[in-house]
């Protein structure tokens, strides 16, 4: 069966949309993403093809910092400027959908996240086709970047519910998110997990023990506790790295302190950084509700190669480390605390890392993979 998947992203990196697409075509889909200013050099995997609508997004692109005024307008305006922006990838992703429909119909429509929901409810309804809504996070929950638009977040929260009731199936990427999920939205189908894990890499050599240093492997922004690791830095017992695409607004106002901040880099090249380092960095800050009930990709990444964790004590985040014994927590907010974790960490790294190992077959994406495989068999009656 022809699958069509819609992501405001630009799909190159989007872990979640490739393995799920991935995923789909080994059990025989083929899958055609339509993402969000996708590279023009970008090749997807084998049975997947891709479309692009709109332009990435604009701090991809800037070749400058923005000065202190244009920080501000930037503030004030940026809910307009999303608006306008995802309403028109919503009408390009919408004509590309036909289009590639006219040459091959579709038999199922997979909308990630609230921004495709609405695209993809439309298509699936005007097609007669199942939808299956994947949401990434929670989404009423997210944090507000610019001015506050309450009414314009009721409206979507108003949205998403609507439309969700007409799904086959409802996907999301943990139990916090679900659980809060099934209380918001009652009428909704029974929302499945899947997780943000990572295929379990057996062919790699042994973390190394004890750790030499801490890295952090992901987005540098905001809300990822990145200042308290720079806090924490000169006195954590090992080098601590920071790595990742970086939001550079907020990268030009941030002091690392001690911690060495590298870019972005390929999947195996962070792979190697992990286990040679010997320990992962896994934060986030309390701020936001989706934090709280949020579980991150680096968590994942970090089991699937048998690397323990020091992870901020929050929410789902908190107790995943704890029931699964993957590695110690500080007090969100706290550096002190996140030293004495990494020395706890690294005190304690050789029965930490066998835990790692035990948990890796049930946190794996090969056990995930075969649960959204399950669910599109079951909403197209097989």
């Amino acid at each position: 069966m022809r699958v069509l998947m819609l992501v405001w992203t630009g799909v190159a990196t989007d872990t979640r949309v490739l393995r799920e697409a991935s995923a789909l075509v080994a059990a025989g889909d083929t899958v055609h993403v339509i993402g969000r200013g996708v590279p023009t050099d970008y090749r997807p995997p084998h049975g997947v093809t891709v479309d692009s609508a709109g332009r990435p997004p604009a701090a991809q692109t800037r070749g400058r910092d923005l000065t202190a005024p244009e920080r501000l307008a930037r503030w004030a305006l940026l809910p307009v400027h999303v608006r306008r922006r995802l309403e028109r990838w919503q009408a390009e992703a919408e004509e590309l959908a036909r289009r590639a429909a006219a040459d091959a119909p579709f038999g199922v429509v997979h909308a990630h996240d609230f921004t495709a929901l609405p695209v993809g409810a439309r298509l699936a309804g005007e097609w007669d086709l199942p939808l299956v809504y994947d949401t990434h996070e929670y989404w009423v929950g997210r944090p507000v970047e610019g001015r506050p638009a309450p009414w314009r977040r009721r409206r979507e929260a108003a949205t998403e519910d609507a439309l969700g009731r007409r799904a086959a199936a409802v996907v999301t990427v943990g139990e916090g998110v679900a659980g809060a999920l099934r209380a918001d939205h009652p009428g909704w189908p029974e929302v499945t997990v899947v997780h943000n894990t990572f295929p379990v890499r057996t062919d790699l050599p042994p973390a190394t023990s004890p750790p030499r240093a801490f890295v952090y492997a992901g987005r540098l922004a905001a809300d990822r506790e990145l200042e308290v690791i720079a806090a924490a830095s000169r006195d954590l017992p090992g080098e601590v790295v920071l790595r990742g695409p970086a939001d550079a607004e907020w990268l030009g106002r941030f002091d690392p302190g001690a911690a060495r901040v590298e870019a972005a880099a390929p999947l195996e090249v962070v792979d190697n950084e992990l286990l040679a380092a010997g320990a992962a960095l896994v934060t986030h800050s309390d701020r936001w509700p989706n934090h709280r009930l949020a579980m991150p990709n680096k968590l994942f990444h970090a089991v699937s190669l048998g690397v323990p964790v020091v992870a901020t004590d929050v929410g789902e985040l908190g107790a995943a480390v704890r029931r699964h014994g993957l590695g110690t927590t500080y007090r969100p907010g706290d550096a002190a605390d996140l030293v004495r974790a990494g020395r706890e960490l690294v005190a304690r790294h050789a029965e930490l890392t066998a835990q790692v190992l035990a948990a890796r077959e049930e946190l794996s994406w090969e056990h995930d993979a075969a649960v959204l495989v399950r669910l599109h068999e079951r909403v197209r009656g097989r």
